[in-house]
């Protein structure tokens, strides 16, 4: 039986599944996506979903509330049988999850109900979780809690970045996508009740997350660098005697010499294999950075242009 399809998602996370709902063997009737967004605090650039679904001569809807009346007159009327939902960016409430026959599915970026919110990728490196994947679930009123119609696994590398896991999950949803569609349509699914007692929470991310705190161990300090990349990037300030503060974006760590500890945010040395900064479990080394209005480079090239001496310090302004 074919299916017509509405596709809700607005980030590159949906890219890959809704291009292969788009081509595959159901109806997909419109895609709704986020208002595009510019001026002050926005970065204006184009939205590629939109723009590959105008190509494709399917009706693109950008409401700023999906759930307010006028948008549910808009959804209704597009008669379709099920909402295909990844990385929307909106609450969705029970009046437009009615709307649908089958009811409305979500794709999300992690084995529920383990990180259960808006960033799963990101707490499941920050907890130092051994493998992930993609659970797409039923969506009822209660965020990420509806019963999973399928799921599928991955390792996560041990230098894997947020950035890098998030575009192998992209990719690994596609198949899994089609065939819930698929059972949807056959009415083959079989949902599976969450069980809430393994459940956890991955809210969304600010800024300051990104901080790096050197009182942990060097594990975990490496953990929040790769979780916070490519956002929102995790930093520190170098203090320096009679310098002003200076932001530095650490983008690689390595466990410390075994031999050299120091207190968190002390710098114990610093030469051209790295900046050895004290940490919770003795030290870490920064191998990879980029100060503030510069690019990437590694600590040796860095400390070239840079005089950093043992007793300066990592950590926070005022702290």
């Amino acid at each position: 039986m074919t299916l017509k399809l509405v596709l809700m998602g607005t980030g590159e996370f949906a890219a890959p599944t809704f291009s292969a709902l788009a081509g595959g063997g159901h109806e997909v009737v419109a895609l709704v996506t986020q208002p595009s967004r510019s001026g002050p605090g926005h970065h204006d650039h184009a939205n590629a979903l939109k723009e590959e679904f105008l190509a494709r001569n399917i009706p693109v809807w950008q409401p700023a509330d999906a759930s307010a009346p006028e948008s549910l007159d808009l959804l209704a009327a597009a008669e379709a049988d099920l909402f295909v939902v990844a990385a929307y960016g909106q609450i969705l409430k029970s009046g437009l999850l009615a709307l649908p026959r089958l009811g409305a599915i979500n794709v999300h970026a992690s084995l529920l109900p383990r990180h259960r919110g808006a960033s799963p990728i990101h707490h499941a490196i920050l907890a130092g979780d051994d493998e992930t994947g993609i659970t797409i679930f039923r969506i009822e009123p209660r965020v990420d809690t509806g019963p999973v119609l399928g799921r599928v696994t991955t390792r996560i590398g041990t230098r894997e970045t947020s950035g890098d896991l998030h575009d192998r999950l992209a990719l690994l949803a596609v198949d899994l996508a089609e065939t819930v569609v698929d059972e949807l349509a056959e009415g083959t699914a079989r949902p599976q009740v969450q069980d809430e007692v393994l459940a956890t929470r991955a809210p969304r991310l600010k800024k300051a997350d990104a901080a790096v705190d050197w009182s942990v161990d060097a594990a975990a300090i490496d953990r929040r660098i790769r979780a916070m990349q490519p956002w929102p990037n995790p930093f520190t300030f170098l203090h320096s005697a009679d310098e002003p503060p200076r932001r530095l974006i650490v983008v690689d760590v390595a466990a410390g010499p075994p031999d050299v500890s120091g207190p968190p945010g002390l710098v114990l040395q610093a030469g051209e294999s790295g900046i050895v900064v004290g940490c919770g479990d003795g030290s870490a080394v920064i191998t990879r950075l980029q100060p503030e209005g510069r690019r990437v480079m590694d600590a040796g090239e860095f400390l070239r242009g840079t005089v950093v001496r043992n007793g300066d310090r990592m950590g926070p302004i005022g702290a």
